[in-house]
């Protein structure tokens, strides 16, 4: 018996120290993707990068992230990685570049954007951290409402109204933050062992945060 409470002690500590390393390699990775992915949306700015053709933006968006998910269990997933997002932040250029000509306070606009998104990110992920509160039941409410965004998604490309995009964003915002909540508890509870897919997750999550964050700011603090 005490053999049997001492085994158990032992494998409930070996997989603590793993779900910590886990979590200590996926916030590690995540702060060099942002890092690189700011860089090449720099460079895409200076070198003055326009709206990439939708169906290779999309190809190389879903190609990267096939062979991140591919090799995320040797030394290439990190390369992937990091071309995925580095890919990212150059596609998000000509967006960043709008707002900076069309709005004479696009640079506030986009520090209060991506201030915003680390504040969402710090307090869902430190509410999950600290709590140690499971949020697996959210998977489904995740998967039905991107279902119904996608479905927003179709509709507003046919009936073109401004207030159903800002719904959108708006849903999206939500959806991402559901899914911050999610991840984390994923990897803090074991569900996720696999940093580099890790990374993957929460950075879609707080890439999709921060762009409709920029939407919703552009469409109510905008000043042409």
């Amino acid at each position: 018996m005490q053999r049997d409470n001492a085994n158990f002690v032992v494998r409930r500590e070996a997989s603590i120290l793993s779900t910590h390393k886990v979590l200590r390699n996926t916030y590690m990775l995540l702060s060099l993707t942002f890092i690189f992915s700011a860089f090449m949306a720099y460079i895409g700015l200076a070198t003055g990068a326009t709206a990439m053709n939708p169906f290779i933006a999309i190809g190389g968006i879903y190609g990267l992230m096939f062979l991140t998910q591919k090799f995320s269990d040797s030394p290439l997933g990190l390369l992937c990685v990091f071309a995925f997002t580095g890919f990212l932040g150059y596609t998000l250029a000509p967006m960043l570049g709008h707002y900076l000509a069309a709005f004479s306070n696009g640079g506030q606009i986009i520090m209060t954007a991506l201030g915003g998104t680390g504040a969402i990110f710090f307090a869902l992920s430190g509410y999950v951290l600290i709590t140690r509160k499971n949020f697996n039941f959210m998977q489904g409410f995740i998967f039905a409402g991107m279902m119904v965004l996608v479905l927003a998604m179709i509709a507003g490309m046919f009936l073109q109204m401004p207030g159903l995009q800002l719904a959108i964003s708006a849903g999206f915002m939500l959806l991402s933050s559901g899914m911050i909540l999610y991840q984390t508890s994923e990897i803090i509870h074991g569900g996720e062992t696999n940093y580099i897919l890790a990374t993957v997750s929460l950075f879609v999550s707080l890439y999709n945060v921060f762009v409709s964050l920029l939407q919703l700011l552009g469409a109510f603090g905008g000043e042409d």
